[in-house]
């Protein structure tokens, strides 16, 4: 049974209809500081801990509930007759719940003027001394750090006079997860300004146990970052369709991030964690025209995503080309197309919500043993970045298409070729094991397209073979990131070709 509880907390949600409802239950409510305040003008009766005690608050409020007849109250094993006999000695009462949660730590530091003093002022002590106390003794004592839990507590306490073990276990659980987090924070925060080597934390939770992973004979499931709220494919709504498998999850990150690349109308569409097409225009409906066309046939069974919300247009074009989809990715559906494409019962349906780049992002890969963590390529290429090295300048036009084939070229897989005209990808040539491959395989792709457009390598050309390859297709103007040692003879080829060259100061490889 719940006979006295400890309440201080500096979010004060809900707390006082809380109180009032154990104090009618006969709980005698313990409470220090602003909480008691709190509590008496709104006709709770409190009695403050320094009166429990008999110390009072001392050095500033650091020292208010650090006292034996706190913790013992709470640590005590009610089963133990020497534990209770040793309260009962020192004329210690039990506290049978606990709520409490703890000084705005987080929320101080992340003021660009905070000082130092008001961070350490922010760490609570006695708040996580509390939790942990009663966590660990979470047999006999209830602790509450959510607010959410307050409606779940009071309901088990109507309904048999106190907490379920299962409900007390469950709550301890939140507890400790609260004061890891917490004490990470504080971790945080000296490392920071000691300027201390990173030290690697991840912290997901469980969103769904996958059918399996890349293969069938693969376990899998997928986890999310708790502290993540972007638009991104984990925080996606899957409104329509079957659950998503791995790979559909892979190949859906992979569209999605490169289509937030870009501010006008885009559509990519990805096959095998590839894009097969990519195009930009003025209004949706005539991207995905474009972006269909850069390799129809590799487009069948693919992902597609929309940075404006798909129409009926869309869906008619769609339904005519008898085009299969996996997956439309999507800020929203218009409500006709919607209804449509709801009739394809395989075709999963994710809306995202409006779209933009993460700044702070992370990329994380996973090595035997380890893992590898890089903030992700979100360097923009500019006409600024341009230098050109050859007697033939770049038009306009192509400076243009070369802007956009290097938005589309750090999303593809090593090596990696992309051949443009305006903001239309005409060919695609990705993760080949050399670079004259990758250029033939895109031109091999572009067919007819290649000539008149313009080419973005990913790196830069080793030998002059990839730039006569280029010209005998009819491609027009390149663009390439400097740093080979025969940079000088590509541009001499160049130049004999009669191309126009540009190199960035930038590499854009994706392994």
């Amino acid at each position: 049974m719940i006979q006295r509880a400890l309440i201080s907390v500096t979010d004060k949600t809900g707390i006082v209809d809380f109180s009032k409802k154990l104090a009618a239950k006969g709980v005698e409510i313990l409470s220090t500081g602003g909480t008691a305040k709190a509590l008496k003008e709104a006709g709770v009766a409190v009695v403050e801990v320094s009166d429990y005690t008999g110390f009072p608050e001392m050095l500033d409020g650091r020292v208010k509930t650090l006292h034996p007849k706190i913790h013992g109250g709470l640590l005590a094993v009610r089963a133990k007759a020497e534990h209770m006999d040793t309260l009962k000695q020192h004329n210690i009462g039990t506290i049978d719940m606990v709520v409490v949660n703890l000084y705005r730590f987080e929320q101080t530091v992340e003021r660009e003027d905070v000082t130092e003093a008001e961070a350490i002022e922010n760490i609570d002590i006695g708040g996580p001394s509390m939790i942990r106390s009663a966590s660990k003794n979470f047999a006999s004592v209830t602790v509450v750090t959510d607010p959410d839990d307050y409606d779940k507590v009071i309901k088990e306490i109507d309904a048999g006079g106190d907490t379920t073990l299962e409900t007390r276990k469950y709550l301890a659980w939140k507890a400790f997860n609260k004061t890891y987090k917490y004490d990470e924070a504080i971790e945080h925060y000296f490392r920071k300004i000691l300027g201390e080597a990173e030290l690697m934390d991840l912290h997901y939770e469980k969103v769904m146990s996958l059918r399996y992973g890349e293969n069938p004979h693969q376990k899998a499931a997928f986890f999310r970052n708790p502290e993540n709220h972007d638009a991104n494919i984990t925080n996606a709504k899957v409104l329509h369709g079957k659950q998503l498998s791995f790979n559909n999850i892979v190949d859906s990150d992979s569209a999605l991030e490169l289509v937030k690349e870009f501010e006008r109308p885009t559509v990519t569409i990805i096959k095998h964690n590839n894009p097969c097409g990519v195009a930009s225009a003025d209004t949706i409906e005539e991207a995905m025209e474009k972006a269909y066309l850069v390799d129809s046939m590799s487009a069948f069974g693919g992902v597609m995503a929309l940075n404006r919300p798909a129409t009926k247009i869309m869906v008619d074009s769609i339904n005519k080309k008898k085009w299969f989809l996996e997956i439309i990715i999507a800020p929203k559906f218009e409500a006709d197309a919607f209804a449509e494409l709801t009739k394809k019962p395989n075709l999963r349906l994710l809306e995202t919500g409006p779209l933009k780049l993460d700044v702070n992002r992370r990329d994380i890969k996973k090595v035997a043993g380890g893992i590898l963590i890089q903030t992700e390529d979100t360097y923009e290429v500019t006409e600024n970045d341009l230098k050109v090295v050859t007697q033939k300048a770049p038009t306009a036009e192509q400076i243009k298409a070369m802007l956009f084939a290097v938005k589309v070229c750090k999303r593809v897989k090593s090596n990696a070729i992309i051949l443009a005209k305006g903001e239309e990808v005409m060919g695609i040539g990705a993760g080949q094991m050399s670079r004259v491959d990758a250029v033939h395989l895109a031109c091999y792709k572009a067919g007819d397209r290649a000539k008149g457009s313009v080419m973005a390598s990913d790196a830069f050309f080793p030998f002059a073979d990839g730039v006569e390859m280029a010209a005998e297709n009819g491609i027009e103007a390149i663009i390439a990131p400097s740093g080979s040692v025969n940079d000088e003879k590509v541009i001499k080829r160049a130049d004999e070709l009669g191309l126009a060259m540009a190199f960035i100061g930038v590499r854009m490889f994706r392994h």
